[in-house]
Formats: structure tokens, C-alpha cells, sequence
């Protein structure tokens, strides 16, 4: 037995005065990335052109028209359970001379919202815009979300209105 012993420290000692290399361990190397959370923001339509016509009459009726859509993203990774309200405001529809159809005279139907997360998004539906009020509320968010809505603005013009092009600005924001 002796032969045999040798022989293979004769074999390792040639293994290390020829340079082959027995193979290393590597050490582990740990590697993080980091996730922030992102931002809650609202995208509206730049101009939403003609609600609609109307003829005058003495009784006066309703204007009613797509705004064109309304989309809020929350990538804010909020704790499970908050939630963010979308509000609306409207200045007061103005024609080029004569009396303006008021704020109060402006309503807001939301309609079908498209919803991506988890949520529930509810449609406030404001009859009247003359102060910012919620027009879409979501509630119960856990991670992120995003909602879509194509609002339809109802004006009720009065009676005896002077015959004109009347605009008004609408503002979206969120919290």
C-alpha cells in the first residue's frame, strides 16, 4: 500500500508545480434595486369643442356633450385602504356680449369608468359646478390603480339667452 501513496502525493505535488489550478469557492455578492413609489396625477382633454347646439326658446332646455376622456394614475404604492378624489370646477359659460350662463347652470355625469387595480371608484355626479366638487372618488386602493371616465357636461340654458358661441373653462384636479 505504500506504492499508492506515493503516487498520489507525487501526482498532487505535479499538479501544483505545473500551475493546475484546483477549482475556488466564489463568495456570494448580494445586489439590491430600489422601487420608489411614483406619483398620483390627472390627464384631461385639452379643449372638448362644441357640447352641442340649442335653438333659444322662452322655456330654455339643456346643452348636453362629451368632455372627451378623463384619466387618473395613482402609482403612489399608498397603503391598502386610501384612496384620492378626482374634482371638477367650471367658470361660467360666456358668450361674445350679453348675461353669461352660470357655474350653477353646469352639471357633470361621469359615466362608465374603466378601472385597472383595485378599487372602488365611485361617479359623484355633481349637478352643479360653481366650487370644486368630487366628480369620481376611489376608496379602498390596495397598490396602484388608474381610472378612465369620458364625462358628459349638461348646460341648462335659460329661457330668452342671447343667440351665441358661449365657452367656459373646466377644471380637473386630484388629491
Amino acid at each position: 500500500m505504500r506504492p499508492r501513496c506515493t503516487l498520489i502525493s507525487a501526482a498532487v505535488t505535479g499538479a501544483l508545480l505545473l500551475g493546475i489550478a484546483t477549482p475556488a469557492l466564489a463568495a456570494p455578492t448580494s445586489a439590491t434595486v430600489t422601487v420608489t413609489g411614483g406619483s398620483l396625477s390627472i390627464t384631461v382633454p385639452t379643449a372638448a369643442g362644441n357640447l352641442g347646439t340649442r335653438a333659444n326658446t322662452v322655456s330654455g332646455g339643456v346643452i348636453s356633450g362629451p368632455l372627451g376622456s378623463v384619466q387618473v394614475n395613482d402609482a403612489r404604492s399608498a397603503a391598502a385602504g386610501s384612496g384620492w378624489v378626482a374634482s371638477v370646477i367650471s367658470t361660467a359659460f360666456t358668450p361674445p356680449a350679453g348675461p353669461t350662463i352660470g357655474a350653477a347652470a353646469v352639471g357633470y355625469t361621469a359615466g362608465t369608468i374603466t378601472k385597472v387595480g383595485t378599487a372602488t371608484f365611485t361617479a359623484n355626479d355633481p349637478p352643479d359646478l360653481t366650487g370644486v366638487v368630487p366628480a369620481v372618488t376611489a376608496t379602498g386602493i390596495t397598490g396602484d390603480n388608474s381610472a378612465t371616465w369620458n364625462p358628459t357636461i349638461n348646460v341648462t340654458v335659460g329661457g330668452g339667452k342671447a343667440a351665441g358661441v358661449y365657452s367656459a373653462t373646466i377644471t380637473h384636479s386630484v388629491l
